[in-house]
């Protein structure tokens, strides 16, 4: 009985023994992929931030370079700050997609879009994120969004995208793929807003206090 007893324990023992270390190595292995990770993260904000004076200085012609952040955000929600057209600003100028092909240009057209949704935002009393999801999906979004309570969700923002489908089905397809997780929604993306405000949190805490001015609200 105590053979099996002493047995019994030792057969324990080396299995505690073998969690225990098992779990060391885990976390040795984890630790270098977790500083990967936060590495990857604060290097995927670089591209847009290289972009951040010139931003600040257009924002500044409308007394607006507390929106710094939210337009870094923006940008990287549109482009990751790559290509000649960064804030993605061609079609809101009225061109074809991608026409625009000088970074500056871009900011100066991308800043312009962003200040008249704030502005007519403001004017017509609804929610800061229908401000960002009018970026996206232009001016008439934000007189949806007034006619259904103010504050912007992404369910409001598909029952816009529909509407703006039926009016061009052969334009707004998703290129005809049904697994684009945005189909039938094929105008702007409907998780928009959601995105660029998680931007916004990730831009902040990485830019220094001095040019950290405002979390992106009104």
């Amino acid at each position: 009985m105590k053979r099996k007893r002493k047995k019994r324990v030792k057969t324990i023992f080396v299995m505690v023994l073998f969690i225990f270390a098992f779990f060391i190595v885990l976390k040795a292995i984890r630790s270098p992929l977790e500083v990967a990770n936060r590495l990857n993260e604060q290097d995927s904000y670089d591209n847009v931030k290289k972009y951040e004076p010139f931003l600040r200085k257009e924002l500044a012609k409308y007394q607006l370079q507390n929106y710094t952040p939210t337009l870094l955000a923006v940008m990287q929600q549109e482009s990751k700050g790559k290509g000649g057209d960064p804030m993605q600003a061609s079609e809101s100028a009225g061109l074809k997609p991608n026409a625009i092909q000088n970074p500056e240009e871009s900011i100066r057209r991308g800043v312009k879009h962003f200040q008249r949704a704030l502005t007519y935002g403001k004017k017509e009393k609804v929610d800061f994120a229908t401000v960002i999801q009018a970026y996206n999906m232009g001016i008439g979004y934000i007189d949806f969004v007034k006619k259904h309570g103010g504050k912007h969700n992404e369910q409001l923002a598909k029952q816009f995208s529909l509407i703006q489908v039926h009016k061009k089905p052969d334009q707004y397809n998703c290129g005809g793929d049904k697994h684009n997780f945005r189909y039938p929604y094929c105008y702007g993306d409907f998780t928009y807003s959601t995105k660029v405000m998680e931007n916004i949190k990730s831009i902040t805490a990485s830019l220094p206090a001095s040019k950290n001015q405002t979390d992106g609200s009104f």
